[in-house]
């Protein structure tokens, strides 16, 4: 096998798309894989071309070894046979390697600039387009954009190869070179008619199997709800609808799709017929010799691979313009947070971070705790803290503004786990680590330091667990707990955590308050809570009223001097 330079997938830069237009974004694509689709190109030519001179080696063998009764010139023509098998074997293998690899890259790096998008839209993308069809575009359309870079090989070779066997054919006989080197392009374009019904009936299917799609997702995330007011038979109605509405669209497609794919079969017989009948002709005339007879019904015979190839090209690249126009429906959504024009780079280390709207400031390597009777207040901070909210943020680190670093930086560095714990299925190692560890005892740091251990303990197959969907299988303190030893395992330079132990006994949260401080040792932490037990382990914490600070000091200072901080935090009533 080919062993060539590759990068592993996900790239760690998978670049900007060129999303001006479907065609862009594939040229976009190409781009950044010319070199494996150059290579894949050559031995797809190799190949093709091999199989296309095969037969003319046959009929050379037969003209010159058989017919001549010359043992020499045979054995020198079934060598050169045997050498161009060997040829087409090396070459189709190498082909077939890089032309998965180029799918594999053209898909996945389709995935990443999505993935990207996504983590910068934020809520301004599920506020356009349904998760359901989000979903369905990765899973879906970045492969059919893929398949279009594994047939581009076999349609490079198709191409040269057609060529070759036109002027081969050509020197033997120029009415029956004419005939191919004129009759396989003429055969081709009677299917370009089906492309426009096909483009159009795939992008309805597409259309129609997106909100599906999106029926399903919503109807699985509030299905407790459903059968809460007995609306199961009012969903069955409305999902049996849509799916009837996508098998009408799969329908439609069939008609030009089998149109497209029975050409592949009728006009290379109908070339193949053209040329045996014409040469056959000439043999008789004596103008063409036995073994170029033969030749020239392998080259009719073969013409259908090329002639197959390129209508298989139609249909991969019609599927692909399509799905690059879903993906670009993703890729075109505004986020709600602006990238500034030009990033400055992000600070070695965050010394200090304010935000000006309340008066909150963080210095390096401090517990911070923020108080509010109104949690929309304390969410509004961390929302402004890790640059979720459009418009400025009125937050500066080491006395920039926020808004001047990218926002893949600010998201790095600047991490935000909020008061809804968040699990998703797969095995629990990667749903703390998504991108893994090479050994799990700084997962095991993390779930001790959120005392999470005696959850893994309960587990029968610890880290090695497959979580189930929603982690619906744990208690809603088990989630918290886990979805803190994720923030955990960040280490980001600031972490901001929205009231993380509300779901857990007093005896759980002394242990997590107690613990916190070690494990967030010389980085900067940020807890939004009411809770007295976290509070007492901050080194300082703010007050807010009407969303500025009011107070601030450690937990026994304010207690003994903030009569609101005493009503909030200790719920003395007779303040």
């Amino acid at each position: 096998m080919l062993h060539l330079p590759y990068r592993e997938l996900p790239v760690s830069d998978p670049g900007t798309p060129d999303t001006r237009s479907p065609l862009r974004f594939l040229v976009w694509l190409a781009g950044h894989q010319k070199h494996l689709l150059f290579f894949n190109a050559l031995f797809g030519i190799g190949w093709m071309v091999s199989q296309a001179l095969l037969w003319a080696a046959v009929g050379a063998a037969i003209d010159h070894g058989i017919a001549r009764h010359d043992p020499l010139q045979l054995w020198r023509w079934v060598f050169i046979v045997m050498a161009l098998g060997l040829f087409q074997a090396l070459c189709g293998a190498l082909r077939h390697q890089l032309a998965v690899t180029n799918w594999m890259h053209a898909a996945y790096r389709t995935v990443q600039v999505i993935g990207h998008h996504i983590t910068i839209t934020g809520t301004a993308l599920t506020d356009e387009i349904p998760s359901g069809d989000i979903v369905n575009t990765v899973a879906a359309d970045a492969m059919r954009i893929g398949g279009a870079y594994d047939v581009f090989a076999r349609f490079m070779g198709a191409i040269v190869a057609w060529i070759v066997v036109s002027f081969i054919m050509l020197s033997a006989s120029l009415e029956l070179g004419l005939i191919v080197l004129i009759g396989v392009p003429v055969l081709a374009s009677l299917t370009t008619p089906l492309m426009r019904p096909l483009h159009a009936a795939q992008a309805a299917q597409r259309e129609t199997a997106g909100r599906l799609a999106a029926l399903g997702s919503d109807t699985v995330a509030g299905l407790r709800i459903l059968r809460g007011v007995g609306g199961e038979e009012v969903f069955l109605a409305n999902y049996r609808q849509q799916s009837n509405l996508v098998r009408r669209a799969g329908n439609r497609i069939a008609t030009p799709q089998a149109g497209l794919e029975s050409g592949q079969v009728l006009l290379p017989a109908i070339l193949t017929g053209i040329v045996t009948l014409l040469g056959a002709r000439d043999v008789m005339n004596g103008t063409l010799q036995a073994g170029q007879l033969v030749a020239f019904f392998g080259y009719a015979t073969f013409l259908t691979t090329p002639l197959r190839t390129a209508i298989e090209y139609v249909i991969a690249t019609t599927r692909a313009f399509v799905g690059a126009g879903r993906v670009l429906r993703i890729l075109n959504v505004v986020p709600l947070v602006e990238e500034p024009a030009t990033a400055r780079t992000w600070p070695t280390a965050v010394e200090r971070l304010e935000d000006r709207t309340s008066g909150v400031r963080l210095e390096r390597g401090q517990m911070v705790g923020v108080v509010s009777e109104r949690p929309e207040e304390t969410s509004a901070l961390a929302d402004r803290l890790g640059r979720f909210q459009p418009g400025e943020s009125g937050v500066l680190i080491n006395g920039v503004a926020l808004d001047e670093f990218s926002v893949r930086d600010t998201r790095r560095n600047v991490v935000v786990s909020e008061i809804e714990p968040r699990l998703f299925s797969g095995e629990l190692r990667f749903e703390l680590v998504p991108h893994g560890y090479t050994h799990d005892a700084p997962i095991y740091d993390a779930l001790d330091a959120a005392s999470a251990l005696d959850l893994l303990d309960a587990l029968d197959d610890g880290l090695d667990t497959t979580v189930e969907e929603r982690g619906r299988s744990f208690s809603g303190g088990q989630r918290q707990r886990l979805n803190l030893a994720r923030a955990l395992l960040r280490n980001a330079e600031v972490l901001i955590l929205v009231e993380p132990t509300s779901a857990v006994d007093t005896h759980t949260e002394g242990r997590i308050a107690a613990r916190l401080g070690a494990a967030r040792r010389g980085r900067t932490t940020m807890v939004a809570t009411t809770s007295p037990i976290m509070l007492e382990h901050m080194d300082v914490i703010y007050l807010l009223v009407n969303g500025h600070v009011v107070a601030h000091g450690d937990h026994a200072s304010l207690v003994r001097d903030s009569p609101s901080y005493r009503r909030i935090v200790l719920r003395d009533e007779s303040e």
